[in-house]
């Protein structure tokens, strides 16, 4: 395995962070479909990510599906029982499309949960030809890295309980 195999799949940029704070997470691509081109990127956003905004990609449309949320939340006085759910992120032409052998990162935005624990993302690559759907979750007790197509992982960490301070 070469070092293209620490990049096999989509991850996060930064794999950890802390219990309901902000959280910028990078997606980073590190090849295409078999030898083909990606063309669109799209990430589910699990249950207790809450207020996420994707960043503009030049060369790239982007969109957001909205519907209920599993967690509702609070922020700033108001209650929001709608969210964010997926972002889509698609070349707007083969120009703007990443080669395979390239690497490239998908940037989003959000609130962590404030309970600590595993966030899955859930995300599939869309090529030229073919896709790869990372949506993989383990099983309680089973080794994520055991997995052919596993789902971007983001550790929410509970500082507090270290003495830190999430705000």
């Amino acid at each position: 395995m070469g070092a293209g195999a620490a990049f096999s799949h989509v991850t996060l940029q930064d794999q950890a962070a802390a219990a309901g704070a902000a959280y910028r997470g990078v997606l980073r691509v590190g090849h295409g479909c078999a030898g083909s081109s990606t063309t669109s990127i799209t990430v589910t956003l699990p249950a207790g990510f809450q207020g996420a905004q994707p960043l503009l990609k030049a060369g790239w449309n982007v969109s957001t599906r909205v519907g209920p949320l599993e967690q509702p939340f609070e922020a700033h006085g108001t209650r929001y029982t709608e969210g964010v759910q997926e972002i889509t992120w698609r070349a707007r032409g083969p120009e703007y499309a990443v080669p395979d052998a390239f690497a490239d990162e998908f940037v989003f935005r959000g609130t962590t949960p404030k309970k600590a624990g595993p966030l899955w993302f859930k995300v599939v690559q869309g090529c030229d030809s073919g896709r790869n759907a990372w949506v993989e979750i383990p099983a309680a007790g089973q080794d994520e890295h055991r997995l052919k197509s596993p789902a971007a992982r983001l550790d929410v960490l509970d500082v507090q309980a270290a003495g830190g301070h999430s705000h």
